[in-house]
């Protein structure tokens, strides 16, 4: 695989490699830790709100500075460090009001990595935008490595090694983002042609958001539930892992064929497409978790509820905002979507998983996509859906 001289390919690469495998040692698992530890299901989605709540503000408040520095790698490697530092505490602290605090302050840094690396990357492939489906698809193959490993492990070992992988996994990323060099971004000061509040006004953007939002709505049972859930069924951590990176899976897959797709289709097609797909895939979750054939299908449209809605997300949020919003715009994106929607998902799945049942719980976030699907077909993409695709 060639590619150019100008791209850090592999540097990029990497941090996502590192990036999501913390994300699969800790997403699938932690849930199960928690529980183990003694929490209930309502302090297990009210911790998980916290985590995902700092995203409202931490995302913004970096993107502010970024875009205004120009330095989205120095924050990046800041984030890292304090991010990996804080989660140690979890080894020596104990009780729910310690375990919030260390869940909002480490989440602070650690959400704040993210947005500024997508708009990094955006920035050294803005000649060829196509690269970046290819380099953000390591991010799922360690995602995969690490959810496939981390299963087994906790088979063999007892769940409370769960932290250390952790902690090692963030150290790890700590160090790529300091090999990874920084792209050339124009500072901008005082007033542009087209400010951030214009962008915002315009319904298509706002229409956008708020489907970003309910997608995101959706995915939180699945997120802090699913391992519960499969458990609840008597599915093994093994399969347990084994049914994560399906999904993880189909999603590399579209990764790498994403290029070839756009070019026949355009976003706004993806996007539509992917929205449908999420409605199946929660409510085949919902109504036939006691088959695995089913299941295994319900986790390959992960493909297009996450992998189809972030490619299109990504591109269609560098097309709204440009360069000299792109920090705000990615920060703004995250804020509303991964911040607002999966803290409000976080508590009203912690809050109906007993009060309710689980079946419920993803029906209901078959419901939001449904909402989600609506609002796509009406507004999203319009202006985009007559090209062919991304160049």
């Amino acid at each position: 695989m060639k590619h150019s001289m100008s791209i850090p390919y592999w540097r990029l690469s990497g941090f996502y490699f590192f990036y999501f495998a913390t994300v699969g040692s800790f997403v699938p698992y932690w849930s199960l830790y928690l529980k183990h530890i003694g929490f209930s299901a309502d302090a297990i989605g009210e911790l998980t709100a916290f985590l995902i709540g700092t995203k409202m503000i931490s995302p913004n408040l970096w993107g502010w500075v970024a875009d205004r520095t120009g330095k989205s790698l120095r924050i990046i490697r800041i984030a890292a460090f304090f991010a990996g530092l804080l989660f140690a505490g979890f080894l020596f602290f104990h009780g729910y009001v310690w375990f919030a605090a260390i869940t909002l302050s480490f989440s602070f840094f650690w959400n704040a990595a993210l947005p500024q690396f997508e708009a990094v990357t955006l920035q050294h492939v803005k000649t060829e935008p196509h690269r970046y489906s290819r380099i953000r698809l390591w991010g799922s193959v360690g995602f995969i490595v690490a959810v496939l490993s981390v299963g087994k492990l906790l088979d063999v070992l007892t769940i409370n090694s769960l932290p250390i992988v952790v902690i090692t996994l963030l150290a790890l990323m700590w160090l790529m983002s300091l090999i990874t060099p920084d792209a050339k971004m124009t500072i901008h000061h005082g007033d542009g042609a087209v400010g951030m509040w214009q962008i915002l006004k315009k319904p298509e953007v706002l229409a956008f958001l708020l489907v970003s939002l309910l997608v995101q709505l959706a995915h939180s049972p699945y997120y802090v539930f699913y391992s519960v859930y499969l458990k609840h069924y008597h599915y093994s951590a093994s399969d347990t892992g084994l049914l994560w990176s399906c999904g993880v899976v189909a999603e590399i897959v579209l990764f790498m064929y994403m290029k070839r797709l756009l070019a026949k289709v355009s976003l706004r097609a993806v996007l539509l497409a992917s929205l449908m797909l999420s409605v199946l895939r929660w409510w085949l979750i919902a109504n036939y978790a006691d088959n695995m054939v089913l299941l295994v299908f319900a986790q390959l449209c992960h493909a297009a509820t996450f992998g189809g809605t972030h490619v299109a997300a990504m591109h269609l949020i560098y097309q709204y905002f440009g360069e000299r919003h792109q920090g705000k715009g990615q920060a703004l994106y995250t804020s509303l979507s991964f911040g607002l929607g999966g803290m409000l998902g976080s508590l009203y799945a912690g809050y109906c998983w007993e009060s309710q049942s689980p079946e419920f719980v993803y029906l209901v976030a078959a419901v939001f996509c449904g909402v989600a699907l609506l609002i796509a077909y009406v507004w999203v993409g319009r202006e985009q859906s007559h090209e062919t695709g991304v160049q």
